[in-house]
């Protein structure tokens, strides 16, 4: 039947307002879809004012309002508590608005943060640059020693630990079960971005953290063409962060939560082969002349092997990798030019294998003294690999390497 109000005694209606009801009449669905539907909608229609009302002030009770609350985007927040162990979780725009909402969620002015040397350097940024102007002071330690940790937990009160799975860029592995101890025998919170790692290889929640982070535009997404974060951890907690994200918008679109669901579907099977050819090229590359040292958690080399093999799942070490290269700085950047089948493109976590020189991007924002302390040396490389054929990887990066070596010989000549 038309509604077009003819036949009822009204007056009919006018053609636009006909065909903007029309256009947004949603079809009666009985059966269940097998994907979660996109909701790209920017408002819901209640009822009456008084079910408005409460759906506007409580996201839990319903819809109003997509900024606050979508039916897509709570699938994507509620996909990743299942998976990281958290009883509730949400979606947000990007992993860094994952960790702001996660530490505006916890820190007020005169707090204090306890946070990892060896950090991505957006992160490192949002807390000295963007906290620290708010009275919040960050004190950075080295975070895979948990003497060091106790010590400065020792110095001052903290309200919040933080820390990375595996760290970017250097691979370097914290102790879950020792920093969330300490965290917690000192009144700290403990907060973990997991991106490295995602779900499928650490479950940090399982291990003592209290909130766990990670940019969904990485491994859960997987294909580089998305932006999103997801926090996950107990309810109330979660309800805090999620009065962050509604008070400072960092809400994803429902078609960005629609592409990490549909990431999430084969992250077991990507992060199988994303961390079996990583293994392989890790050990491969420990062997080739040109490279000075490779940092893989999978590596018996790595430093902090026994805890990755402690917390990790058995045989999956994950994607990423760090290379050292002859020749500093100009070697690393050699090697970076000669490649021809990687991308050259600060991301990771993609299909496609990604190599980076960190101190050009993601960790620009430190200083020589800074990339020191965290152990990013002007040779190393950051790749995370892809999806590609092991064989055409190691071709690529052998041709790399003897640009990174010929950088060097001229270097010495010079």
């Amino acid at each position: 039947m038309s509604d077009d109000g003819s036949g009822s005694g009204q007056r009919a209606r006018g053609f636009s307002t006909r065909a903007i009801r029309a256009a947004s009449r949603a079809p009666r669905v009985d059966q269940r879809p097998t994907s979660v539907p996109i909701y790209q909608t920017a408002t819901f229609a209640s009822s009456d004012a008084e079910e408005l009302g409460e759906v506007a002030a409580n996201p839990r009770s319903g819809y109003a309002y997509s900024r606050i609350a979508n039916p897509t985007t709570a699938a994507l927040g509620s996909a990743y508590a299942e998976l990281a162990g958290g009883e509730a979780g949400i979606a947000l725009a990007s992993g860094m608005g994952a960790i702001h909402a996660a530490l505006a969620s916890l820190l007020r002015a005169g707090d204090r943060v306890v946070a990892p040397r060896s950090i991505y350097g957006s992160t490192r940024s949002l807390l000295t640059n963007t906290f620290g102007p708010f009275g919040v002071t960050t004190t950075f330690v080295d975070a895979t020693d948990p003497a060091a940790v106790e010590d400065a937990l020792a110095e001052a009160p903290t309200r919040v630990v933080y820390a990375e799975t595996i760290a970017n860029p250097t691979t370097l592995v914290s102790d879950h079960a020792a920093l969330s101890e300490l965290a917690h025998r000192h009144g700290s919170s403990y907060v973990v971005d997991n991106t490295f790692a995602s779900p499928y290889v650490c479950r940090p929640l399982e291990l003592g953290a209290d909130l766990v982070v990670e940019s969904a535009t990485k491994f859960l997404s997987g294909h580089s063409d998305v932006i999103a974060g997801v926090v996950a951890g107990r309810r109330e907690l979660i309800d805090a962060v999620e009065r962050v994200q509604i008070d400072t918008g960092a809400t994803p679109g429902p078609f960005d939560a629609f592409l990490v669901l549909r990431g999430i579907l084969t992250l077991a099977v990507r992060l199988d082969r994303h961390a079996a050819s990583a293994a392989a090229l890790a050990a491969w590359l420990e062997r080739q002349d040109g490279v000075q040292r490779v940092l893989y958690p999978g590596l018996a080399s790595h430093p902090q092997h026994a805890v990755a093999a402690r917390q990790f799942r058995p045989g999956v070490a994950g994607g990423m990798l760090a290379v050292e290269v002859v020749g500093g700085r100009n070697g690393g950047r050699a090697m970076i030019d000669a490649l021809r089948l990687t991308e050259l493109t600060a991301s990771l976590g993609s299909v496609h294998t990604m190599v980076v020189h960190p101190p050009s991007t993601s960790q620009r924002q430190m200083t020589d003294a800074q990339l020191g302390e965290a152990g990013i040396t002007p040779g190393l490389l950051r790749i995370s690999v892809g999806l590609e054929d092991l064989e055409d990887l190691q071709a690529d990066l052998a041709v790399g390497l003897e640009a990174a070596r010929r950088s060097a010989a001229t270097a010495v000549v010079a």
